[in-house]
């Protein structure tokens, strides 16, 4: 049987984003979702709201001022290695999609991303954060906290995307926002027209 340590009610989203009028809309969003949420406009503001009163969620995007996206991520998953992250940014590089993974992002979604992909992230987090089993509860809740990662083994799955899918989303809308210029949007995200080229015609990564 599952069950969940604390319900979308009970959990905080903290939403990290430069762009004022998006920020609102992503916490309307959260708050609409059922989840409380707060926000901030640095990855320093974030660092110090996480030391105040550390949050269940965030959703982080890569390009803020100063300390950029990436880096915050890295603090937040050192400091408060609990905490269930999603990406969301608009620039969003293939290396720094990678590094995402590795950290253990639980969704890297690229602007613009519908209300839907969103919720679908939001609850995707919460339940890895929150869900587990009975069986995982009976050791020790505090145990069971302590470790994320047993937390997608409860159905959800840790990271439902592979590498090659988040390529391939992170070109798209590279494109979309070049208008469908492919030398530029392989510009934008560091690689050759050519690699572009073969990875659109190569979603799943097949040789």
């Amino acid at each position: 049987m599952i069950r969940c340590l604390k319900s979308p009610e009970e959990t905080t989203v903290l939403i990290v984003e430069d762009e004022a009028r998006l920020c609102d809309v992503l916490v309307t969003s959260a708050r609409e979702c059922g989840f409380s949420a707060l926000s901030t406009h640095t990855a320093e503001q974030a660092i110090t709201q996480m030391e105040q009163n550390p949050c269940d969620l965030v959703m982080l995007d890569l390009n803020l001022p100063r300390m950029d996206g990436l880096r915050c991520f890295e603090i937040i998953r050192q400091r408060w290695p609990d905490t269930s992250i999603v990406i969301l940014t608009g620039f969003g590089t293939l290396q720094a999609a990678q590094q995402a993974i590795r950290l253990g992002v639980v969704e890297f979604l690229t602007k613009p991303a519908s209300l839907g992909d969103i919720e679908r992230a939001l609850h995707r987090a919460w339940r890895i954060r929150f869900e587990v089993t009975e069986d995982q509860l009976a050791p020790s809740p505090k145990d069971r906290m302590n470790s994320p990662v047993d937390a997608a083994t409860s159905g959800q799955g840790r990271f439902p995307k592979t590498m090659h899918e988040i390529e391939y989303e992170c070109i798209t809308a590279a494109l979309a926002r070049h208008n469908g210029n492919r030398a530029a949007a392989a510009a934008e995200l560091g690689m050759s027209t050519r690699k572009l080229y073969y990875r659109l015609a190569n979603k799943h990564g097949r040789p």
